[in-house]
């Protein structure tokens, strides 16, 4: 069974170096907006890792206080982490209710964290999880075929663009860079 989040967009973009992680401040209660500018991306582990979320509030808190705890238990290793996360997240009775997707990303790889066990790794390491995921995703890949923007500029004119087209995505943009 497939969950389908309507509460942001998250965008992770590698390019030249670079990677950015971006997200957009919207925060829906049913059918109404309650706020309008959350900060849905964090650093973690001194600001190496990125961590992006999308999903309920609560849920993705608690799943990220428990990455960050992976990422201190295995802190050369952020793959090893999140795939140790993704195996409690599935067989812990309580944590297999969570409502959530993380996206996280060091200087060497960027990673889908799912709830039903998944740890992707996409292959143009472009990373979108949201209402407007893959609206952003389409919207990075074509800018970075056909721009040569920055991937901080990449992410933040693909979740402008994804803005403009899903109803749970706001265009309070806030995009966080590493030095690959």
């Amino acid at each position: 069974m497939a969950i389908e989040f309507h509460a942001t967009t998250i965008l992770t973009v590698r390019r030249d170096g670079r990677l950015a992680m971006g997200g957009d401040g919207q925060v829906t209660l049913g059918q109404s907006v309650v706020k309008a500018d959350a900060v849905k991306i964090r650093r973690l582990l001194d600001g190496r890792v990125l961590c992006g979320f999308a999903g309920a509030s609560a849920d993705a808190f608690a799943l990220m206080e428990r990455f960050e705890a992976k990422l201190k238990d295995y802190p050369a290793n952020m793959p090893r982490a999140a795939t140790e996360l993704a195996k409690d997240w599935r067989t812990d009775r309580a944590l297999r209710r969570l409502e959530a997707l993380m996206a996280v990303a060091d200087k060497e790889h960027s990673l889908l964290v799912s709830g039903t066990g998944d740890v992707i790794q996409p292959t143009d390491g472009v990373i979108g999880i949201g209402s407007g995921g893959n609206y952003a995703v389409a919207a990075a890949r074509a800018l970075l075929a056909h721009a040569q923007l920055s991937a901080a500029d990449t992410v933040r004119a693909s979740l402008e663009i994804a803005a403009g087209i899903d109803i749970y995505t706001n265009s309070n943009i806030v995009v966080e860079e590493l030095e690959c």
